[in-house]
């Protein structure tokens, strides 16, 4: 049983790993690139990586044929969270990011309760109510919309991440709803062409006037190729192994990571503050996705 067990708990690790350097990276790329060539680029480096492996695969044919929905998915599951997310990054700490990006299952749990009436039970009910709380206090602490030394308020930062954790949510049941039975494959490679051909526009147009440098180019190749084309695959090898369910919960997982590496790297500090509101966010999701559950009454 153990020996079974290694190779998913390997890819779990392995994943909240590679999810929580995606903040650094995503940071590093961004101070010189900007917000939303970061993502652009990020998306087209995944799209290229993940392409021989869909053809290795034999998946072709499904990505011609569902290739509007999938396209559409990219766009708001990739490229606006990425965007967004770069945005915040110029503003406030990796660490307080993906804290916030933690709350996706949470926004999925309430878009999913208003789109597809799937009704939460009481305890679900109070992990929204909980989760949802932690959220309003940790975006209390940095509800400054004064622009700091980069002219960008933290209050926009937070709501930014917030947004993007919306936008996955959205694209979660939109998923559930149009695409359920569509490749995971499929839906991985599409969407990061959509998000690619989305972006590309608005990112020629933002581009710096300054040529960026190769520090800048190593740290953007890393995420797309490993951050977002690996942990793809990693991610859909984790769901064939575990489930969709089990699999969502490396996202409480992603913030330790992501808190280690900007204290080596960055010299990031967490505060107090932001560890006691994030505990209260996972808590609260924990509850919404019916991982944890309230004792039932007799």
């Amino acid at each position: 049983m153990k020996a079974a067990s290694k190779p998913w708990v390997f890819d779990f690790v392995l994943l909240a790993a590679v999810w929580g350097a995606s903040f650094i990276f995503m940071r590093t790329a961004s101070m010189e690139m900007g917000a939303v060539p970061t993502a652009a680029l990020r998306v087209a480096i995944a799209a290229l990586a993940l392409l021989p492996v869909l053809a290795w695969q034999g998946q072709m044919p499904g990505l011609r044929q569902h290739w509007k929905p999938v396209l559409l998915v990219g766009v708001l599951n990739s490229g606006v969270p990425f965007a967004l997310f770069s945005f915040a990054l110029l503003s406030i700490t990796t660490g307080l990011s993906s804290i916030l990006n933690a709350t996706t299952p949470l926004f999925g749990t309430l878009i999913a309760w208003l789109w597809l009436r799937d009704r939460p039970n009481g305890s679900r009910s109070l992990g929204l109510v909980i989760g949802f709380v932690g959220v309003a206090l940790l975006a209390w602490d940095k509800a400054s919309f004064k622009p700091d030394s980069h002219g960008i308020a933290p209050g926009w930062a937070v709501l930014a991440c917030l947004l993007a954790a919306t936008c996955y949510g959205i694209t979660g049941s939109y998923t559930k709803r149009f695409l359920g039975t569509v490749p995971p494959l499929v839906i991985a490679t599409g969407s990061q062409i959509g998000a690619a051909l989305g972006l590309a526009l608005p990112a020629f147009w933002l581009w710096p006037a300054h040529w960026p440098s190769l520090h800048a180019w190593a740290a953007l190749l890393v995420v797309g190729t490993v951050s977002t084309a690996l942990a793809y695959i990693i991610f859909f090898r984790l769901i064939a192994n575990i489930g969709p369910a089990r699999a969502l919960t490396v996202t409480f997982v992603v913030p330790v990571f992501a808190v280690l590496y900007g204290a080596v790297f960055l010299g990031e500090a967490l505060t107090p503050w932001m560890l006691g509101c994030g505990l209260v966010v996972v808590c609260g999701t924990a509850l919404a996705i019916g991982l944890l559950r309230l004792p039932a009454r007799h």
